[in-house]
């Protein structure tokens, strides 16, 4: 009798599981980047159940690619740190503490009395969270921003307009743009997408760069908010050169940045 056979692989999966499960951490590893890669997420049951092994050894492969730099490890999972393909919900997952401290590090620039533009994103809608200076007027994309201030009465809101983007809760287009036209404001507080020491900062969506092009133009200042991710990457479509930005609020220090000119502020936790 022949007891040489072993168990029949998963079905049902994206990966290629008629090929062997992985024997080695290394290869394991390899194929978890890949699949983080092209989803932008993995979950701790799927990625079990694809490579034949333990949710404990997936969650001890998910630390170790952490410490690599290659991820950001969530409840139940990981998420890309390439956030430009994620959802708001994933991107706030993304080192959170970091983008705390740049959010009060911004507020603490903002001074009573002042009017601030505030764009979607995990970062400004932290900084928004921290700001208590008051009274303040906040003019936003964000129905999430505005929903933090909507019982304040020292607060007076104002909403941009435009459609609604389910995946970046943001509302975007003409419309929009328009309203911005008419605005003035002491700060402007677009989302960093990509930021670039020589190119300054972009955005992957053409319209979303629009939005953020004029929230720059309404404002006397610019904050750029980003944590350390972001650094070092561009994106298809220009927000603003770094003479239009009056800072950039990191989470680390980036000596790239700084030597050549970037005015940077970095935050502390």
């Amino acid at each position: 009798m022949d007891g040489s056979r072993g168990p029949s692989p998963a079905s049902g999966s994206s990966l290629n599981t008629d090929s062997p499960s992985p024997r080695f951490t290394a290869e394991r590893q390899r194929r978890i980047a890949a699949m983080l890669r092209e989803r932008g997420r993995v979950e701790v049951l799927e990625l079990a159940r694809l490579l034949q092994v333990s949710e404990h050894t997936v969650r001890r492969d998910l630390l170790a690619l952490q410490d690599q730099g290659l991820l950001q490890r969530t409840h139940g999972g990981a998420v890309t740190l390439d956030t430009q393909r994620l959802g708001l919900g994933d991107r706030a997952a993304v080192l959170p503490e970091a983008k705390a401290a740049v959010g009060r590090a911004a507020a603490a620039l903002v001074e009573p009395g002042q009017t601030v533009v505030l764009d979607a994103g995990s970062t400004p809608l932290a900084m928004a969270r921290a700001l208590t200076v008051r009274p303040l007027t906040i003019i936003t994309s964000s129905l999430d921003v505005a929903a933090l201030f909507a019982d304040d009465p020292r607060v007076q809101i104002a909403l941009t307009g435009g459609t609604w983007q389910r995946d970046n809760r943001a509302l975007w287009g003409p419309a929009a743009v328009a309203m911005l036209a008419n605005c003035r404001a002491d700060w402007a507080v677009p989302g960093a997408c990509a930021i670039d020491a020589h190119l300054g900062v972009s955005a992957p969506d053409e319209a979303d760069a629009t939005l953020k092009r004029a929230m720059v133009a309404c404002a006397r200042r610019t904050l750029i908010l980003a944590d350390h991710s972001k650094l070092g990457s561009t994106a298809p479509f220009h927000v603003a050169p770094w003479p239009q930005v009056h800072a950039l609020v990191v989470d680390e220090p980036w000596a790239e940045g700084a030597a050549v000119g970037v005015p940077v502020v970095v935050a502390r936790a």
